[in-house]
């Protein structure tokens, strides 16, 4: 009889979890728009070729998804697209991101760049290989900081030392301390 009476709760519960509706939207705090930028912001960190050298930001309008940005592989443009129109309640993907243009001037700055910031202190643990939270933009020899840090005291040094890579024009640091990302 035990066994029966459990055998009768565990169906009860199947039943039960089964009759909840499935639709990851229904779940979402804000609505579908919520839904839909984990799904976009989550798709983008997927893409097998998306690395320190890229930034892909986002942007949802009804069920319109623009997508900005730079690349350093063309590729991450096309694939992004490709990911970001398969996702459901997105109707349109406006595409606004820019491949950056190949060469060895801006390749060799990205190498410097690299392990100059890498080679210092603490800061190789913001460029991991796999959804690093620094990326190092460079185009024609301008560097853009992309990305969040935990202190004031990283986000500044990471500034100077890209300053005196040589070969660097120009710094914008446009990284964000993590305090005042929950802001």
């Amino acid at each position: 009889m035990k066994l029966f009476s459990r055998f009768m709760a565990l169906s009860l519960a199947l039943t039960a979890l089964f009759s909840i509706p499935t639709d990851a939207q229904s779940f979402s705090a804000s609505g579908p728009i919520r839904s839909i930028e984990d799904q976009v912001r989550k798709n983008i960190l997927m893409l097998p070729r998306y690395e320190v050298f890229d930034a892909i930001g986002f942007q949802v309008d009804g069920d319109t998804v623009t997508l900005t940005g730079k690349v350093r592989n063309a590729v991450n443009r096309k694939d992004a697209e490709r990911s970001i129109k398969k996702i459901a309640g997105v109707g349109r993907v406006v595409n606004e991101i820019e491949v950056l243009p190949l060469g060895g001037f801006d390749e060799s700055i990205r190498v410097r760049l690299y392990q100059t910031l890498a080679q210092s202190g603490g800061l190789s643990r913001y460029l991991w290989t796999t959804n690093p939270s620094v990326r190092l933009i460079v185009d024609r020899g301008h560097v853009t900081l992309v990305g969040f840090v935990s202190g004031r005291g990283d986000y500044n040094t990471m500034n100077v030392l890209a300053h005196g890579v040589s070969g660097v024009f120009s710094v914008t640091n446009d990284l964000v301390v993590d305090k005042d990302r929950l802001r």
